[in-house]
């Protein structure tokens, strides 16, 4: 009995050896091989074209997002730190050269009219001298206008004018700065960067900072580092303008024989595959095949057809890149390669991990088979 349990023990064991190499593909494994990827490939009738990255490629590819200000933003002027907006608030002083004035009492010849209120229409009203334009107007100018209007009834009016505290030209501030809120457009706050600093500044890494504004029914967008690379960025503000801070939401994500699997945001305005791979902690050294790296990417047509060195091709296609570290220039080509919003970062396992795989289930079956041999050596000799 003991000589057919152990012949039976050795067939159940070369059967099972025998099937497992026959079928690899069950063994455990962080994703597809690059067999299995390329099997996807439109050159074998699937539905991804499968391209090595080179020189032509990683130009073609070299896409991001262009931000910055339309022409019509940038070419506003900055507002006169004196002009009057509908909404402001007025302060009027006006002395009379007489005891009895028009304005005044009897025991004074100087009247006060703490607050005006310039209207939407942008007139205020001054007693004797009517309704006045103020808006697009300076404090001066607006004295001119009520000494001329009152020059007709009381001798030699002396009238000042003062711009107080308004709604008439402000901005709203909403998003990561210090202190949201509402702020008048005043003479150090004129240019969006000064108003971002009334704000407190920005609470993000600078880097990955976008500014939006929008204006009436206008909406532009710029980098927050280009305030300050390109001058021409640092638009002239307008009343009622909306300033938006907010961190960049672009991000890729990472699988297979990398050191994290991960959705990880950009920490960037630009990223490149070897700083993709190096963000997530690198190739896993006892696993990862550097030459089935792959950047998974729905390709806009005309970037695609570049690429491809075709014209036939309309909307998104599916394209999956390869980058073999291990060539000459693997890594150069790795480092100028640009990874983009949502794109899928995916290594592959190396040929000899899934051997180790296959060693490890092999020598866990052959331990169970002795198991069983001396099991049923024991129960012979009893």
């Amino acid at each position: 009995m003991n000589i057919q349990t152990s012949r039976w023990a050795r067939s159940v064991a070369a059967m099972a050896i025998s099937m497992m190499v026959a079928s690899c593909s069950v063994l455990p494994q962080v994703g597809p091989n690059k067999r299995q990827i390329y099997s996807g490939s439109v050159q074998r009738s699937g539905d991804a074209f499968v391209v090595s990255v080179n020189d032509r490629v990683t130009r073609a590819t070299a896409v991001q997002p262009a931000l910055g200000f339309s022409e019509a933003f940038r070419n506003a002027g900055q507002l006169g730190s004196d002009t009057i907006n509908p909404g402001d608030t007025l302060g009027l002083t006006i002395w009379e050269n007489v005891d009895d004035g028009l304005l005044a009492g009897e025991a004074t010849n100087q009247t006060i009219l703490e607050e005006v209120q310039v209207d939407g229409s942008g007139f205020i009203f001054v007693p004797y001298a009517g309704r006045i334009k103020a808006a697009g107007n300076t404090p001066e100018a607006i004295r001119r206008i009520i000494t001329s209007k009152l020059d007709e009834q009381t001798p030699d009016p002396q009238v000042q004018v003062r711009r107080l505290a308004g709604d008439g030209a402000t901005v709203s501030l909403v998003g990561s700065v210090g202190a949201q809120g509402v702020y008048p457009i005043e003479r150090p706050t004129r240019t969006l960067s000064a108003m971002l600093s009334a704000a407190g500044g920005i609470v993000i890494p600078a880097e990955v900072a976008q500014i939006t504004v929008l204006r009436g029914g206008q909406r532009s967008k710029v980098w927050f580092q280009d305030l300050y690379k390109h001058p021409e960025f640092d638009i002239a503000l307008r009343g009622g303008d909306r300033i938006l801070v907010e961190q960049d939401t672009r991000s890729f994500t990472a699988l297979g024989a990398t050191g994290a699997q991960s959705r990880v945001t950009f920490e960037t305005q630009t990223l490149s595959a070897i700083e993709a791979i190096a963000t997530v902690g690198g190739l896993q050294a006892a696993a990862a095949d550097p030459t089935g790296v792959f950047i998974l990417r729905n390709e806009p047509a005309e970037i695609a057809n570049q690429v491809l060195g075709r014209n036939d091709l309309v909307g998104d296609q599916r394209v999956v890149y390869v980058l073999d570290l291990t060539k000459p220039n693997g890594m150069f080509m790795a480092r100028d390669f640009s990874v983009r919003d949502q794109d899928t970062l995916y290594v592959t396992e190396a040929p000899f991990a899934q051997w180790s795989k296959v060693i490890g289930a092999l020598t866990g079956t052959l331990g169970v088979i002795g198991t069983v041999d001396s099991a049923s050596t024991a129960l012979g000799g009893s």
